[in-house]
């Protein structure tokens, strides 16, 4: 039960993705998070987001965002991105994942999700049978007082680095 809480992966963030070995392993499409995945909570997409995007279509990947937030939301980040999107999406839920790998018209190992909450993303993608990737939330270094989601995720993901240091499968 508790690996449904490890991630396949944990990554700096969406810019260290190696995406060229995602496409060389048979990946056609990418689930984002938004918030605290890509930018900071509630904040508009960025150039270097923006750029991210073009990138990943160029080379051949569909992508959707997966998010809990409302559709002006969305559209709001969307501004500069032609991507797919499912909001108000009830994550961790599996059907909302599930969606969104019919959305793209993919198969689940044609997937892999990528989001900065291990109860919301990391969960979801699991229950899903989905491939993830987890990235340090963005504000992960600052010194401000963490939520308890957080501090319970930090001791999840402690014990995943010390059963993977071991080997032990997750």
């Amino acid at each position: 039960m508790l690996g449904l809480l490890f991630p396949g992966s944990y990554v700096e963030d969406v810019f260290s993705i190696n995406y060229d070995n995602l496409y060389s392993k048979g990946y056609r499409g990418l689930i984002f998070d938004i918030d605290n995945t890509l930018v900071p909570h509630g904040a508009d997409s960025t150039a270097q987001v923006d750029e991210l995007f073009n990138k990943l279509h160029a080379m051949g990947f569909k992508t959707l965002l997966l998010s809990n937030n409302n559709k002006e939301r969305i559209e709001r980040f969307t501004q500069n991105i032609d991507t797919l999107y499912i909001e108000e999406s009830g994550k961790p839920h599996p059907a909302s994942f599930i969606k969104a790998m019919q959305m793209m018209g993919l198969n689940k190992n044609q997937v892999m999700v990528i989001g900065d909450q291990v109860f919301t993303d990391i969960l979801g993608a699991n229950r899903a049978h989905m491939d993830n990737i987890l990235v340090k939330y963005i504000g992960y270094y600052k010194k401000e007082k963490k939520g308890i989601r957080r501090n319970v995720e930090k001791i999840i993901l402690n014990l995943y680095s010390i059963l993977r240091k071991h080997g032990k499968e997750t």
